[in-house]
């Protein structure tokens, strides 16, 4: 097999692997379906382009991650986007979007949280990631990461509660 073979092999193999997680992750990071889309496209255009750095591909997921984030970054030095409601009935017909009561109460509550503890638990809960690959991420200590992620939860049960700023 001759090595543009092996990269196509591998590419494919990331992009089939990894395209359903990625897509969520850009989801949360914009609320925008079709903006998340594009993110996921440019971040598989990236990957194409630096497939090489990638020496270990136990470590792709938060590669990737990483250009999702960097990507959405990029989305706001380019321009300023218009605040846009989400089109639940639109999200729903994929199936992938729970439209209950009990998750947009959930999905209200995670919107209430700083960003500072609201992507440590995202990264944990919707992700997957250990404590420990989300301080590698975040570039913060494994502490504080605990900190954060437990300061979340309470915030959270807080709000589920109704005694928050109590």
């Amino acid at each position: 097999m001759k090595p543009s073979d092996k990269r196509q092999v591998r590419f494919e193999r990331l992009v089939k692997t990894w395209t359903k997680d990625v897509f969520r992750y850009a989801f949360w990071l914009c609320g925008d379906q079709h903006i998340a889309e594009e993110l996921v496209q440019e971040t598989f255009t990236r990957v194409w382009k630096y497939l090489d750095q990638l020496s270990d591909d136990n470590a792709a997921k938060s590669w990737l991650f990483t250009i999702v984030k960097r990507e959405n970054a990029r989305r706001y030095e380019r321009y300023c986007p218009e605040i846009e409601t989400l089109d639940h009935d639109q999200i729903a017909a994929n199936g992938d979007y729970d439209t209950s009561t009990e998750a947009f109460v959930l999905r209200q509550a995670l919107a209430k949280l700083p960003d500072e503890y609201r992507e440590p638990l995202i990264l944990q809960v919707i992700a997957g990631y250990s404590i420990k690959e989300i301080a590698l991420q975040m570039d913060l200590s494994t502490g504080a990461v605990m900190t954060r992620v437990h300061r979340a939860r309470q915030k959270l049960r807080d709000t589920l509660q109704g005694t928050e700023n109590k």
